[in-house]
């Protein structure tokens, strides 16, 4: 256990998020694939708490529902009226306590809209907290622009931290401060707890501001510091369309710079966009046009895009996937997909097995070597190694009220424009004729034909359609006269 391990951590998400004129809970807008709030709490576990809370308010069923999926260990506390950072934060800690917690130690706090910050920053405040014998220490940063932000107020002589002035109730001079609040700290526990009941609301919102718990434990006779953080991107705040789609950016460049120093080529990152959860091995291609979501994974070699969207799909050794959609497929080592191919659920190709162009394949499982070239459907079936699917194929799976399944065994050779009705079953080695609809068992070896007899009716386009230009060249190819006349 780590000696700088938090008594608790508690994040604030009870905020409604106006400025996202949006139905969805603010803190619930997600960006790479996690969800606002669920980035701070994935960066908070890297500080192993041994209480997280998150504090919540409005839309609380809905926010409470989606940490309970993400992190059920998290803690809820509900902030009925939002009367200030202050008010949410004694909430938080009177729902530990009246769940039997004695806090004794540091209690970290953050914002529930600050996607960009990292377990390391935290780490990097409570180690600060801890060498300084702080009593508080609020995460700061110096930005470009300061606007909005509360300002961190020091005293000149010995740089110790005076106070946080929020921007609304700020002087002119303390608003020309760069050094800002970034909603981020660390207290100790018991003294943030006796604090938390002497703070005031005689200010422009009428609202409990946790910042002002700084100066009360300063006039206290306590050490109140600061940790500078390096990257002041990492607390920028969400609060309308175009800081998500911002923080959004910054995010992806972060993840896309990880996956490149391990060893992967992206070719074009500002075109290449993925989620937190997708996985790489070295060698890995991504080419220009590429959305990587979910558990994506892509191993050794392999080659990706340009234009494709993988989603929970995993990409074997040395595969080619280019302009393709995939959602929850497994695709097998050396195997080959697209251009323009679907691959939906429960879709596994096997070791250099091909899904070609304008192929799309539903709960298929594809055998080693087998290849479906292009232009057809295969839903829920089983085909066998070394087989080859003809052009135009479609496995009719679907009778109108329920789904039935098709097997085609190894080594099999089946005609273009092929319908296989499921439920039916083409045995090794056999062969289907083009353009057969299949509805009975093909046993191993045979070849079926199902297709109606040919008949020709020489002389019909002269006597159909006289004098067009189709019955003149006839004449001139020496077509044989009407034989129905």
């Amino acid at each position: 256990m780590s000696a700088n391990r938090p008594a608790a951590v508690v994040v604030l998400a009870a905020g409604e998020g106006t400025r996202m004129k949006s139905a969805t809970p603010k803190v619930l807008h997600a960006i790479c694939g996690r969800s606002l709030v669920g980035h701070v709490v994935a960066a908070s576990r890297e500080l192993d708490p041994e209480h997280l809370v998150v504090v919540v308010g409005h839309a609380r069923e809905e926010v409470s529902a989606h940490l309970a999926e993400i992190d059920p260990a998290v803690h809820t506390a509900v902030q009925h009226e939002q009367n200030g950072t202050g008010h949410a934060v004694r909430i938080g800690l009177e729902a530990l306590s009246d769940g039997g917690v004695a806090l004794d130690g540091t209690v970290v706090v953050v914002c529930g809209d600050t996607p960009l910050l990292t377990g390391a920053t935290l780490r990097q405040l409570a180690e600060t907290h801890a060498a300084d014998r702080n009593a508080v220490t609020v995460l700061s940063a110096e930005v470009p622009d300061s606007t909005g932000y509360g300002r961190i107020v020091r005293d000149g002589a010995s740089g110790a931290v005076t106070a946080i002035v929020e921007h609304k109730d700020a002087t002119e001079a303390q608003r020309a401060i760069k050094e800002i609040n970034s909603g981020v700290f660390a207290f100790d526990a018991q003294l943030l707890t006796d604090a938390l009941g002497k703070v005031r609301t005689d200010n422009s919102q009428g609202e409990e501001y946790l910042t002002d718990v700084l100066g009360i434990l300063r006039e206290a006779g306590h050490r109140v510091g600061a940790a500078v953080g390096g990257d002041h991107r990492e607390i920028l705040g969400i609060n309308n369309r175009v800081q998500l789609a911002e923080a959004r950016r910054l995010l992806n460049e972060r993840l896309l710079n990880a996956a490149m120093m391990a060893g992967v080529t992206v070719v074009d990152p500002a075109t290449t966009w993925v989620d937190v959860s997708v996985e790489f091995e070295p060698d890995a291609l991504v080419h220009p046009g590429s959305q990587l979501l979910g558990s994506t994974r892509l191993a050794a070699g392999c080659e990706v895009g340009p234009n494709a969207r993988l989603k929970d799909t995993s990409v074997g050794a040395g595969a080619v996937v280019t302009n393709t959609v995939s959602d929850g497929a497994e695709i097998g080592a050396g195997a080959s997909v697209g251009p323009y191919a679907y691959l939906r659920p429960g879709t596994r190709l096997g070791v250099k097995s091909k899904a070609g162009t304008y192929v799309e394949m539903k709960n298929a499982v594809i055998g080693e070597g087998t290849k479906v070239p292009h232009l057809s459907y295969v839903g829920d079936a089983t085909i066998g190694e070394f087989t080859n699917i003809g052009a135009a194929s479609v496995f009719v799976n679907y009778d109108g009220q329920a789904k039935h399944h098709t097997t085609v065994g190894a080594h099999c050779r089946t005609g273009s424009d092929n319908m296989f009705v499921a439920p039916v079953t083409v045995g090794d080695g056999a062969y289907t004729a083009a353009g057969s609809v299949i509805t009975k068992d093909v046993p191993p070896g045979s070849l079926a034909v199902a297709r109606g007899q040919q008949r020709n009716i020489e002389g019909w386009v002269a006597r159909k359609r006289p004098g067009s230009a189709a019955a003149q060249a006839a004449s001139a190819a020496g077509a044989k006269p009407d034989a129905e006349q």
